[in-house]
């Protein structure tokens, strides 16, 4: 691949999809605990709705079975979210009553992480990068 080619190209985010029993109430509880915005939904009943906050997306698609299963590992997240403000955000989680796993807790690694369940049983991290000295 020559320099011009690979100076052109440029990833600008990943979209988290979820597949889950009900899209509506799933986009509902993202709206109404987590804080995102309804973009829409698609078809009637719905089969896919797309929510967002700030410069994250997440999709969700209709199951054909439930429960959905995720295959997740043990202490694994089904998706982690870069976030800004992590104290002010847990302080906003806990009065809309999400259901808080964790945190926020400062890691070895260098990000301090809150850690949720949400309506489906999707566990999503956000992470701040502490501050350097």
């Amino acid at each position: 691949m020559s320099s011009d080619t690979a100076g052109s190209i440029r990833f600008e985010a990943a979209v988290p999809q979820f597949t889950v029993p009900d899209v509506v109430r799933t986009a509902e509880y993202y709206r109404d605990v987590l804080g995102f915005r309804i973009s829409g939904y698609w078809k009637t009943p719905p089969v896919f709705a797309i929510v967002v906050r700030d410069r994250v997306e997440l999709f969700f698609n209709r199951a054909d079975r439930s429960p959905v299963p995720t295959d997740r590992a043990e202490g694994a997240y089904d998706a982690y979210l870069h976030v800004a403000g992590i104290d002010a955000l847990a302080a906003e989680l806990r009065s809309r009553g999400a259901e808080i796993l964790e945190g926020p807790v400062t890691r070895e690694y260098g990000q301090i992480e809150l850690v949720i369940r949400d309506c489906n049983g999707l566990v999503l991290a956000f992470g701040e990068e502490t501050r350097q000295p």
